[in-house]
């Protein structure tokens, strides 16, 4: 009896991860980027880990699990139909787990970006964070939001609803903090991602997500040749260890991105800015003024004819050209070797160490306010 429920049990389980049994072989369906569901069925700190499936109307795909919250791939159509991968990632949760630094498509809390040296002062109380990033606290810690294991719900084919609580010293950070976000694929190919957030005690929040968009088509391709466009005026200048120094224009200087340029034009220019960040990797000070229906940013790949449009109502926006991926390369999905500059990530957040820098915009949360964020990476072709 024991052999029989043993067996019977994981026929359910391949049945839940969308397989399909038989006498002699298995076989499973995989989804439109190649993904095996049941390749991200496991337990990590005791919780349960899964992939979830959104499709919308016009036949686009993206695909999230729910440790890290972590947007594994996005499938949107080319210029000649073909429908593409254009975010980064691995194609099991082994991976994920034992590379979280990575932060592909990563869920990032609870304060993304640096505070530095790890500390700040909230109500005339000092707090200690782990100081994971040249002295400083980056992207949460090492145990941030983008390595916890989220409770997840599936709303309807196109909506995933992510859950987490951040308890009361998590990272040193004060206060019990309930956190919700939404993915949403929407019928006009964009993903829609909402955040919302309350504590039981005065806190700092920043969230964002850390996806690493390639939108050439080629895998395994840089993206040098990528047009990016941010609307901004001023960029958050910093020091060698990437800790802001003051707000600076960027008339005059490689940081001026307010029309299309080519990624690759001016990374590698010999700018003070440049040089700390080993390319750009700042946060640009948007125009839009909070207002979430004009473009905060743009990215063009030529290659695919693939146009991205970034929204939010975040005051800024980071954007990391991929300086730090191995040289050597990371394999990825379907084994595709990730080179050095082989991505670009936009993350819509406040600048980075607000906690400690009054004339920043704040980033406190207190009991009875409720935190909201939005960001939509919307794709298109030319």
């Amino acid at each position: 009896m024991k052999k029989l429920f043993v067996a019977v049990m994981a026929m359910c389980l391949l049945a839940a991860c969308g397989g399909k049994t038989g006498t002699s072989e298995t076989t499973e369906e995989t989804t439109l980027s190649g993904l095996r569901k049941s390749d991200f069925v496991s337990e990590v700190d005791g919780k349960p880990t899964a992939l979830y499936v959104l499709k919308n109307q016009k036949g686009a795909e993206a695909c999230v699990t729910n440790w890290g919250g972590r947007l594994v791939s996005v499938m949107v159509p080319d210029k000649n139909g073909k429908l593409t991968d254009v975010v980064l990632g691995y194609d099991n949760i082994a991976q994920y787990v034992a590379y979280p630094d990575n932060n592909y498509g990563g869920l990032i809390g609870r304060y993304g970006n640096r505070i530095a040296n790890g500390k700040f002062s909230l109500d005339g109380t000092e707090y200690q964070l782990p100081q994971n990033n040249n002295g400083h606290c980056l992207h949460g810690g090492p145990k941030g939001y983008h390595a916890v294991v989220w409770d997840a719900k599936q709303v309807d084919d196109q909506t995933l609803e992510l859950t987490y609580l951040s308890k009361d010293g998590e990272a040193g950070f004060p206060g019990n903090l309930n956190v919700k976000v939404t993915y949403k694929l929407t019928d006009d190919n964009a993903v829609d991602i909402r955040y919302e957030a309350t504590t039981d005690k005065a806190t700092v929040v920043n969230l964002t997500n850390h996806s690493y968009f390639n939108l050439s088509g080629i895998p395994g391709s840089r993206i040098m040749d990528h047009q990016i466009m941010i609307d901004a005026d001023t960029y958050v200048a910093v020091d060698s260890t990437l800790i802001p120094t003051g707000i600076e224009p960027v008339e005059g200087t490689p940081m001026d991105l307010r029309q299309l340029i080519t990624v690759g034009d001016h990374i590698d220019d010999a700018f003070t800015q440049l040089t700390y960040g080993g390319g750009y990797d700042h946060n640009w000070v948007l125009n839009n003024g909070g207002d979430i229906t004009k473009v905060a940013a743009k990215v063009v790949a030529p290659t695919s004819g693939i146009v991205m449009e970034v929204y939010t109502n975040e005051p800024g926006i980071q954007f990391y050209a991929g300086n730090s991926m191995s040289k050597d390369g990371d394999k990825g999905k379907l084994g595709i070797v990730y080179p050095h500059r082989g991505a670009l990530c936009l993350e819509t957040q406040h600048y980075p160490d607000s906690p400690n820098q009054p004339s920043f915009p704040s980033v406190v949360l207190k009991p009875g306010e409720t935190y909201k964020s939005e960001c939509i990476y919307k794709f298109s072709v030319q």
